[in-house]
């Protein structure tokens, strides 16, 4: 085995591990690994060892990989950094499904961008602090956030989205966005992905009720020094 098969299997031994100390099926978890600063070569190297769902943190990259990749069978890419107004265009045109929708400009943003007849799926990023410089829509106003995307027509609300605080206990943060996920789900009853939980914390995400798990060096290895 190559050293990226060998922590992929590693990572979801680990994964299936924490599915299953929670009382839940490891096929109800969807694991996205995280590119960011490789190469294309290595999200080939990823698909030839079955992974499927890729994230990217920065537009320039998820655009200049799904370009070069081609569209290869299955491979679904997912924007999990902070979205801009002015690049939507770019990242609708390369990914499937947004996760940092945060705010009523940037989905309106990416609706328009809309190509064709395709749905885009999108999660809500929640901030779990208290500084709103952060990403992530406050807690107060999540319905509020989802209602206008629900009135969108290329938008297929999918979910909630958040990042542990580096200050709190992983658990506890999380615990928080399962009970943002209940509440998005009274307005929007499909809804029901929890993109939470990455290399740290992903075993404490899991026990909350995470679908989705952002992983990224523990798979890809240190991420190459840029210049």
């Amino acid at each position: 085995m190559t050293p990226v098969a060998e922590r992929l299997s590693a990572i979801d031994a680990a994964i299936a591990d924490a599915a299953r100390r929670a009382g839940r099926d490891p096929a109800q978890i969807t694991r996205i690994v995280v590119t960011k600063f490789h190469p294309a070569s290595l999200v080939q190297e990823l698909y030839d060892l079955g992974v499927r769902e890729v994230g990217e943190n920065r537009q320039q990259e998820l655009s200049a990989k799904s370009e070069e990749l081609g569209a290869l069978a299955g491979l679904r890419w997912h924007f999990i950094g902070q979205a801009q107004t002015n690049k939507a265009a770019q990242i609708r045109r390369a990914a499937q499904a947004v996760h940092s929708v945060d705010r009523a400009r940037i989905a309106d943003a990416l609706d328009r961008a809309a190509s064709d007849d395709a749905l885009l799926d999108v999660l809500l990023q929640i901030n779990l602090t208290d500084d709103p410089g952060r990403g992530g829509v406050a807690p107060a106003e999540l319905e509020r956030l989802a209602e206008h995307v629900q009135e969108l027509p290329t938008l297929r609300l999918r979910g909630v989205m958040a990042v542990a605080p580096l200050d709190e206990d992983p658990a506890a943060a999380f615990a928080r966005v399962h009970g943002y996920s209940e509440r998005l789900r009274a307005v929007a009853p499909d809804a029901d992905w929890i993109s939470a939980g990455m290399t740290g914390d992903f075993a404490e995400a899991v026990a909350a009720g995470a679908t989705h798990l952002r992983i990224g060096s523990a798979i890809t290895g240190p991420r190459p020094a840029q210049g």
